[in-house]
C-alpha cells in the first residue's frame, strides 16, 4: 500500500527543484502520493497532518522547520541532504531510494530526538508556547548589549545572569549555536538540556547540563539597555518584554528522524568537525 508523503523543500538550494522533481517522480511511480511544501527559509506554512512520512530536501535548518510542524502529529521525517554541515539530515541524495526502501521494511534506524517546550508568561496570561528540536536562545537585539535575566530550575535558583545572552540547547542542539559559545557536545539519545550563557560577564557563569525533568525558569529583568528577544531553532523570533517569564521543559513529544542514529551522529562529528585531523586520522 502507497504511503502518504510530505515532500518540504528548502527552494533556496542548488538543484532542490530538480531533485525535488525526482524525488516526486520516483515516489508516484511506486504508487505514493506525494505532497509539495516549499520552506523559503521561514515559518510560513504548517501543513497538515495525515500523512505517513514527511521528507525533507535541503540542510539541517529545513529539518528544524520540519520537526516542529510535524512531531507534534506524531509523524517521521526522512532527511535528505543537499545542505552544507549535515548534522541531523543524514540520507545522502544518490541514496535516498535505497534508505526508503530499508525503513518501509523496519530495516533502518529511527532516532528519537529530545524536544524543547517554551512557554511566554506574561503576569498571569500565557502569550504564546513555541517548541524547538535545537535551542531557545534569549538575546538583545542590539549588537554588544547586555541583557540581565533571573534563571532558575524547578529545584534551584541560578540567580541572575548578566551576558550578551543566553542558549537553552537539546542535545541535538549541542552541535549548533551553544558549541560556537564554549557548550559541550551532548549525545543525541541523552535525556538533558544545556544552560548556556553567551559571553558572560562574569567568567565563572559557565555552562551546566540539567537533567530532561527539569524545568527551566528565565526572568526578564526591568530596566534592559536593549530590546530583548527569543529565538526558536534560529527561525522564529519573538520579542520579550520587561517581567516576562519564560518556562521551558521537556516537550510532550519527541521527534522521529529516520537513518540519524548514534553511529552514524559520531562520525559525522569527526567528519565535520576534522577530530584528529580528519575522518581517517
Amino acid at each position: 500500500m502507497g504511503k502518504r508523503i510530505l515532500l518540504i523543500v528548502n527552494l533556496h538550494k542548488a538543484n532542490a527543484s530538480h531533485f525535488m522533481l525526482e524525488i516526486q517522480s520516483v515516489l508516484e511511480s511506486k504508487g505514493h502520493s506525494v505532497q509539495l511544501c516549499p520552506f523559503e527559509g521561514k515559518p510560513e506554512i504548517s501543513p497538515n497532518g495525515g500523512y505517513d512520512i514527511a521528507f525533507t530536501l535541503g540542510g539541517d535548518g529545513t529539518v528544524l522547520y520540519a520537526s516542529r510542524c510535524m512531531a507534534p502529529l506524531g509523524i517521521p521525517i526522512f532527511p535528505i541532504n543537499i545542505g552544507t554541515l549535515g548534522f541531523i539530515a543524514a540520507v545522502h541524495p544518490a541514496q535516498w531510494e535505497q534508505t526508503f526502501e530499508l525503513w518501509l521494511h523496519n530495516a533502518i534506524p529511527v532516532s528519537k530526538r529530545l524536544m524543547l517546550a517554551v512557554e511566554l508568561w506574561r503576569g498571569s496570561d500565557l502569550i504564546d508556547t513555541k517548541f524547538c528540536l535545537n535551542d531557545a536562545v534569549i538575546s538583545a537585539s542590539g549588537i554588544a548589549k547586555i541583557i540581565r535575566l533571573d534563571v532558575s530550575t524547578g529545584s534551584a535558583n541560578l540567580g541572575p545572569f548578566r551576558a550578551d545572552g543566553l542558549i537553552i540547547a537539546t542535545p541535538t542542539g549541542s552541535t549548533a549555536y551553544s558549541v560556537a559559545a564554549g557548550g559541550p557536545i551532548l549525545d543525541p539519545e541523552l535525556e538533558a538540556f544545556i544552560i548556556n550563557p553567551i559571553c558572560p560577564f562574569t567568567l565563572s557563569n559557565r555552562p551546566m547540563v540539567i537533567p530532561a525533568y527539569e524545568q527551566i525558569i528565565v526572568e526578564v529583568e526591568q530596566d534592559q539597555r536593549s530590546n530583548v528577544l527569543l529565538t526558536i531553532d534560529g527561525q522564529e523570533v519573538i520579542q520579550l518584554r520587561e517581567d516576562d517569564q519564560l518556562i521551558m521543559q521537556r516537550a510532550p513529544f519527541s521527534v522521529s528522524i529516520i537513518a540519524s542514529d548514534r553511529k552514524e551522529f559520531y562520525k559525522v562529528l569527526r567528519t565535520k568537525l576534522n577530530w584528529s585531523g580528519g575522518p581517517d586520522a
